[in-house]
């Protein structure tokens, strides 16, 4: 995938999905602009990485569960690369909580990270595609709970849930405007939120025999298939969701 001369957002950039996106979108030739709300000191090595292959990269610290921070983000975005061609919605946390246990807080927590903050993402990055008259690319990142049930994690599948809407309608709605939005859906990734999975043998090793192809996904695997989204290859998707799961959604234990 070639993004030479595109200017890409990625939320929640600094660890984990949006960490290896980062990557992918620089090492296929993207300016990036990596978000940020915890450990700057991962977000600034990740700079020195990507300045140090010849990419170009800016760390912003900014609260995506805010207009004012999706705001920021965009206006780094122009000020330091004039300009805004792909933006990210990756940014999420879980809080693991079932409906009679789930609390107001917690809810209001999980929607406002990950389904707010990609409804306002891409408002925000599609006034500026319009205004920019070029077109552009939102992605959100969701997960194969935007359609298949987890007991016990009820507020994290209503967000990607919504997610799933979000990205059907406001692609109807953007599409002539020549702006795509299109989410990505991983399965079982390896990355720090899994972290007792991937730590535990026993644990690991039932998760891979759920998984068709038998193993949990590496975070650049979904980088990948974000980096062909985003880049030409894909001009004709939109409003809709690339699973990338391994099979899980469709194995079972059979009769």
């Amino acid at each position: 995938m070639n993004l030479a001369g595109k200017v890409a957002v990625v939320t929640g950039g600094n660890s984990g999905i949006g960490e290896a996106i980062v990557r992918g979108l620089a090492a296929a030739g993207a300016s990036v602009v990596i978000d940020y709300v915890a450990r700057p000191e991962d977000t600034a090595d990740l700079v020195k990485e990507i300045s140090a292959a010849g990419g170009k990269a800016l760390g912003a610290d900014a609260d995506v569960s805010t207009i004012a921070g999706i705001d920021k983000l965009i206006s780094a975005a122009k000020k330091e690369f004039g300009q805004l061609d792909i933006f990210v919605n990756n940014a999420g946390i879980e809080t693991r909580q079932g409906l009679l246990d789930l609390d107001e807080d917690s809810f209001d927590k999980v929607i406002s990270v990950n389904l707010k903050s990609a409804v306002f993402g891409t408002q925000r990055a599609a006034q500026t595609f319009i205004d920019q008259g070029s077109g552009g690319v939102v992605i959100n990142v969701s997960s194969v709970h935007e359609d298949w049930p987890m007991p016990g994690n009820l507020a994290y599948c209503v967000s990607k849930g919504g997610m799933r809407m979000l990205t059907r309608t406001a692609g109807v709605e953007l599409g002539p405007h020549g702006v795509r939005v299109v989410n990505v859906a991983p399965g079982a990734v390896a990355t720090p939120i899994n972290a007792k999975t991937m730590q535990d043998d026993s644990l690991r090793e039932k998760l891979d025999d759920s998984i068709p192809l038998r193993k949990v996904a590496d975070p650049a695997e979904i980088a990948r298939v974000v980096a062909f989204v985003a880049s030409g290859d894909a001009d004709y998707m939109t409003a809709t969701t690339v699973f990338v799961d391994g099979g899980i959604m469709q194995g079972g234990p059979g009769l």
